[in-house]
């Protein structure tokens, strides 16, 4: 077995990366106070107030919601959080900061952003009661946004054209979560003529360098960090692979500018998700448009680009008025087995990331939004024609044939080569890597006779027919493909 060295060797490099800021600091301390001591010449202070004046990062911001209030911790569990604040601070002032002073930058090119890191720090240290691992994944993750959004300005700076590529007709695949969405993204990345941003680009959109080689070591790197979060999460393998080279959601993207719902999916933090649907998603979908511009320009030769999320649904607007010539598909399925599915791979993303969690609450929160997104998509089919609408069913029976129809819709040609290809994917990988799991509405406090009354319009509109298992069970609910 080889789980042991390699736990070692991760909770060896997690205690390394705790002690060498505390290392730092100790020495800083001490120069400061070194007898004698002469400091070097101070370097012109970055224009910091620019930010801290529009989001009011050391103030109180309007609309603020109030924060929740959390149990009375016992002494050494204060401490702890007190040390732990010190090691990996969520305070946006300071993340800021670092991230600047890391890449040598003074300023943003776009400060849009700071408001919303704002409102989800505030939120998660109020809401989502974080581990110590959350935390410090929490820290990590930010400073990672900050510092690809600074690569993108430096890039900027040295090809303006960058942000004049033109996106032509991209094609945006939504719909209910668990209704094959990641499988058909994958299918359709296989043919060369397709684009489909990859888990490592949208992590590391600019090359990161091996310390001893100097190669470039994005892969590498983005396919340790999953082997460390399937250590974490072994259930998550079955429910959703996480492949360094499989096609990504575009919520990866739109995370950069700190708007965006996959931080509802992974923590507990309905302050912001209220607050990021009040905002609304333009500045999260110009962003979107900025760095698929990045990924477009560092292609060899120009592909369609296709693109995937189940949350688009929730801003088709916002969706529209940044790729006025989109091609919208979006796949239904039965909702009753989309919630227990989502609300299992929901309980299984939080785990690592907070210290308590409440399947009950997880259940209410995930068929109270879906039911807002099921409503959505009722109204888009009546306002949007040109949406192609497919089924989860017609695609994992025939999916050659959802395939051929797609491309048709869209006009474009499935080649010889692409088709082959996506033949081979489906002999090998016939469910896309997938695991078939059957999950109950009732351990997250759901019931199917409410559900199927609540969903009933969506599943007449498009005719969604039922699902069920062979247990018998009404609430006992199949899902395998994503």
């Amino acid at each position: 077995m080889i789980y042991g060295p390699l736990v070692t060797v991760l909770v060896l490099a997690v205690l390394i990366a705790v002690s060498v800021p505390l290392l730092r600091r100790i020495a800083s301390l001490s120069r400061s106070i070194e007898p004698g001591r002469r400091d070097p010449p101070a370097r012109a202070p970055r224009k910091l107030s620019l930010y801290r004046a529009r989001a009011s990062l050391r103030g109180k911001l309007p609309g603020a919601t109030r924060p929740v209030t959390q149990p009375a911790r016992r002494p050494a569990r204060r401490e702890r959080a007190r040390m732990l604040d010190r090691i990996a601070p969520l305070d946006a002032g300071e993340l800021i900061d670092t991230a600047l002073r890391r890449r040598g930058c003074r300023e943003f090119s776009d400060w849009t952003f700071a408001m919303a890191l704002q409102r989800l720090l505030r939120s998660l240290r109020a809401e989502a009661q974080l581990s110590m691992f959350g935390q410090l994944a929490t820290r990590f993750d930010a400073l990672r946004c900050l510092n690809n959004q600074l690569d993108l300005d430096l890039a900027e700076q040295f090809d303006a054209s960058i942000v004049r590529r033109n996106l032509v007709r991209p094609i945006f695949i939504t719909g209910l979560p668990r209704c094959g969405s990641t499988f058909l993204h994958s299918m359709l990345a296989l043919d060369p003529a397709v684009a489909a941003p990859r888990s490592w680009q949208l992590l590391y959109p600019y090359p990161t360098r091996s310390p001893l080689t100097g190669a470039d070591n994005r892969r590498t790197r983005v396919a340790r960090q999953f082997a460390f979060f399937r250590l974490l999460s072994p259930e998550l393998t079955g429910m959703h692979p996480l492949e360094a080279d499989a096609p990504q959601e575009c919520t990866d993207i739109t995370a950069q500018v700190f708007q965006s719902l996959r931080f509802d999916t992974i923590y507990r933090i309905p302050a912001y998700r209220d607050w990021l649907d009040q905002h609304g998603h333009d500045g999260a979908y110009r962003f979107h448009r900025r760095f698929l511009q990045h990924l477009d320009a560092q292609g060899a030769s120009a592909r369609h680009w296709v693109l995937k999320s189940p949350d688009h649904v929730f801003a088709l607007d916002a969706l529209r008025r940044t790729y006025p010539d989109a091609i919208i598909v979006m796949l239904h399925r039965d909702p009753l087995c989309v919630l227990a599915s989502v609300a299992k791979l929901t309980e299984i993303l939080r785990r690592p990331f907070t210290r308590h969690l409440d399947r009950q609450q997880i259940g209410a929160e995930i068929s109270e939004r879906w039911a807002d997104g099921a409503d959505r998509m009722v109204a888009a089919r009546s306002s949007d024609a040109q949406i192609l609408h497919l089924h989860y069913h017609d695609l994992v029976s025939a999916p050659m044939d959802t395939i051929s129809a797609l491309y048709d819709h869209c006009g474009l040609r499935l080649s010889a080569a692409a088709e082959a290809r996506m033949a081979q994917s489906l002999r090998t990988r016939p469910r896309g890597g997938y695991a078939v799991h059957a999950h109950r509405l009732e351990s997250f406090g759901l019931e199917a006779t409410v559900l199927r009354e609540r969903f009933a319009g969506y599943m007449r509109t498009f005719e969604v027919r039922p699902e069920r298992t062979g247990s018998g069970s009404a609430n006992a609910l199949a899902s395998g493909t994503a």
